[in-house]
């Protein structure tokens, strides 16, 4: 328990509205997870895979209805629908707390209620964010002892008045008419209720380390960024550091988990992963950026994860590991698309139906045997590359910031911005095709500004003036680029290899952020010279490398209309700066 009064107080206020049969406080002891883990298996919540060859393994099945981040029924609930912003959902406090209070009420009858203290960050860190859940879900502890620091070391740091966000989960009946995800920043508060999806109850995640956590870090002058954090090492022992922000499911993990291509290997390079989807960034005494990694754990994708895409994470989730919405295998062992080994013969489907390859539906569509979305839940510190920097307090300092996203066409696969303000820029005209992690039609170009669209907990023009604000305040600025790794040619073909090979440009990357290596102009930034890219090992011709690298005049200033068409939504708070890099781009284009 705790001395923390307002804790108490609030922790009785959710029981006596939600009416648990009993509530258990989390320690975050071993002990405790087995028990927890024997519970759910018990009841079926949780299925134990086949501990000889996935040891300290669990898979779970969601509803049919519960595989995504439900983004329509996911709200920001503020007194001014302004301050929300054209990016989200709105809903004022009074109505999202009635609304949310209908179906909160009773909703923990004959089950437990959890009651789980979480630290975003290394406990005590000047970074991190103290929450706690409440939730009626054994699958959100377990996955929450991964990706968070719980129990005991949380509430003792806590102590008797400390802040923490309140957050309230709980499954209902996983009613889709009756779900909602609300945020509520003026009360450091969130309400998840009707879903079983982690990235709609997984609460220290995308809902505070990203809606909330952006929020905050306005209030106090941080960044709070869908970023991965990874640090390139050097033979002689130096290591910089990148944060690069991608859209869900469009290759963060694999980026941060890269593994140096043969090509390269003579060159004695190390990767180390600090984190795979966000990053928290503050100035420090030193004047330059530092960033820590608020999570502990993975929550990745499996589809398409196998030991070509991202070995490093192939060989993590061989244990200790929650697997969810996969296909389960006769042996006790799991599979998906685009994985590891041949295609099973038989198994169970992520919907837990009996399962054989090339199965139609009845409209002939083949059924897959994993969802789309299905993932995997994997403590970090099993990763091969983790970075001993993952518990340090202060993090690590960042040299250079990577927007990306997935255009077949339009953007080179790698350009350096002129400035800060044009990197703000270059980061509030990302856009990216739609993938299976969000609703919505797939292949459908997105705009995602720094791929924060989905989960700015405020209005985005704001967002925008608060990072064109911390430009003045680092004094050791990080420089920023952009990559498309998905460019294509004439017949769809990938013109760049990717995985591993990617290294290849973030050597460039790390080269002009040092000042070592030179760059051509263009109207939308510094690309790499062919000679520049080192190529060793690739069968690339210089005839690819500057189709990677061209710009094309006409292709930009068509694209400008989707910025101002984009731009123009968020009216007179859209900060004059971006509108200044948007005449200036413009101007450059059509003297080119």
């Amino acid at each position: 328990m705790t001395k923390h009064k307002k804790l108490k107080k609030w922790v009785d206020e959710c029981a006596k509205m939600c009416q648990p049969d009993k509530i258990i406080w989390l320690n975050g002891s071993e002990e405790e997870k087995v028990i927890l883990e024997q519970q759910a298996c018990d009841t079926g919540e949780i299925i134990r895979l086949n501990q000889e060859l996935l040891p300290g393994c669990l898979y779970h099945r969601t509803a049919p209805n519960d595989v995504a981040r439900t983004e329509d029924l996911t709200f920001i609930c503020t007194s001014k629908k302004d301050d929300a912003g054209p990016n989200n959902n709105w809903m004022l406090p009074k109505e999202a707390y009635h609304r949310a209070r209908e179906i909160f009420t009773g909703s923990m009858r004959g089950r437990t209620m959890y009651v789980i203290p979480f630290s975003m960050g290394p406990v005590g860190s000047p970074f991190s964010k103290v929450g706690v859940e409440i939730t009626d879900s054994i699958y959100v502890v377990l996955n929450m002892r991964i990706m968070t620091r719980i129990g005991t070391k949380v509430l003792e740091y806590l102590g008797k008045t400390g802040a923490f966000t309140k957050c309230l989960h709980s499954k209902a009946q996983l009613d889709i008419t009756k779900r909602l995800i609300l945020h509520f920043p003026e009360d450091n508060a969130i309400w998840s209720v009707g879903s079983g999806y982690g990235g709609n109850v997984l609460l220290g995640k995308k809902c505070l380390s990203l809606r909330i956590a952006s929020h905050l870090a306005r209030q106090e002058n941080w960044l709070a960024e869908h970023m991965l954090i990874m640090g390139v090492e050097e033979p002689g022992g130096k290591i910089d550091y990148i944060a690069a922000a991608f859209p869900s499911a469009c290759g963060k993990t694999n980026l941060a988990m890269l593994i140096p291509p043969e090509g390269l290997k003579i060159k004695g390079y190390k990767i180390w992963t600090v984190g795979d989807d966000i990053a928290w960034m503050r100035v420090d005494t030193d004047g330059a950026l530092w960033a820590v990694n608020p999570e502990s754990g993975f929550f990745g994708v499996a589809p398409g994860t196998n030991s070509k895409t991202n070995p490093n994470m192939m060989e993590a989730i061989k244990k200790n590991t929650i697997y969810t919405n996969v296909l389960l295998k006769m042996d006790g062992t799991v599979w998906w698309e685009e994985g590891d080994g041949p295609v099973p013969a038989e198994g169970i489907d992520w919907m837990g139906r009996p399962w054989k390859p090339g199965m139609k539906d009845e409209k002939g569509n083949i059924i897959k045997g994993a969802h789309a979305n299905s993932r995997f839940t994997v403590p970090a510190k099993q990763c091969p590359s983790i970075s001993y920097r993952l518990e340090h307090h202060h993090g690590v300092p960042i040299s250079a910031i990577v927007f990306g996203g997935r255009r077949a066409h339009l953007a080179p696969l790698v350009y350096e911005s002129f400035n800060w303000q044009h990197g703000v820029y270059v980061g509030a005209t990302m856009a990216s095709e739609r993938t299976a992690a969000q609703f919505g039609k797939q292949g459908e170009v997105r705009r995602d500004p720094m791929a924060m669209f989905p989960f700015c907990g405020y209005n985005m023009a704001d967002y925008f003036g608060h990072w064109l604000k911390m430009g003045e305040k680092i004094e050791k600025k990080p420089k920023i680029f952009h990559v498309n790794w998905f460019r294509v040619d004439e017949e769809g073909k990938f013109l760049w290899p990717g995985y591993g090979e990617n290294l290849r440009v973030l050597e460039w990357i790390l080269s002009r952020c040092r000042g070592e290596v030179e760059a051509q102009k263009t109207p939308i930034g510094y690309v790499p010279r062919p000679q520049d890219i080192d190529l060793n090992g690739l069968n690339l011709t210089n005839k690819i490398m500057e189709k990677l690298v061209a710009v094309n005049k006409n292709e930009w200033l068509e694209e400008l209309k989707g910025h101002q068409q984009f731009f123009e939504q968020f009216g007179e708070r859209m900060p004059k700066a971006i509108w200044d890099e948007y005449e200036a781009l413009k101007q450059r284009l059509e003297s080119k």
